[in-house]
């Protein structure tokens, strides 16, 4: 009895952070989404800044967001996976729960290195144009007698700020995942085995 109960409980947090961390993805992680469907559709008339093309950092960029699209797609399978967990038929073995919870954090983990390596290039590739402008960076606009005009825009920030919320919620998903992680090998542990090997 001591067993169903634990286990259980262990179906009950997969359910309840499996929900909590699909919910916050669908809910904060369409922003990013949208702020790049937004540049990737108005890019064309808005001016670019200085950039023009597809660069290194936008492949990094959309290969983080569909990271996003497979962390809420896993957050769904943990609920599937409580569920069961809380039938005594269908329970898979705590080698599967455990391997679960490490896609997770693993799938969250890249999200989170590729959200910080775009933001890096980027903050970079802006300090560069700031510092190549006169006093300090202080104008926006720089016009150079030999060469192209640079300047800095707002079309240059919204990756950033698409980035720093994909990083948030990626941290949260990487908080649950890490939580189910160690529920799970502590049920393990304490239990031997909760289901039947597949």
């Amino acid at each position: 009895m001591d067993i169903e109960k634990k286990t259980n409980g262990l179906a009950r947090a997969f359910r309840r952070l499996g929900w909590l961390g699909f919910w916050a993805q669908v809910t904060i992680g369409t922003i990013p989404v949208v702020l790049m469907i937004y540049a990737v559709i108005f890019g064309s008339t808005m001016t670019a800044g200085t950039r023009g093309g597809v660069t290194i950092i936008q492949y990094l960029a959309i290969a983080d967001l569909l990271v996003l699209a497979f962390t809420t797609a896993w957050s769904y399978r943990y609920t599937r996976l409580g569920r069961r967990l809380a039938d005594p038929e269908l329970r898979p073995s705590a080698s599967l729960v455990q391997q679960a919870a490490w896609t997770g954090v693993a799938g969250s983990a890249l999200g989170i290195l590729l959200s910080v390596l775009v933001m890096l290039f980027e903050v970079v590739q802006l300090l560069i144009y700031f510092l190549r402008a006169p006093q300090a960076g202080v104008p926006v606009i720089q016009t150079a007698p030999a060469g192209p005009s640079s300047w800095v825009s707002a079309a240059d920030i919204v990756a950033l700020l698409a980035l720093n919320i994909s990083l948030l919620i990626e941290l949260v998903v990487l908080a649950l995942s890490l939580s189910l992680l160690f529920r799970s090998r502590l049920a393990a542990a304490e239990l031997v085995d909760f289901g039947d090997e597949e």
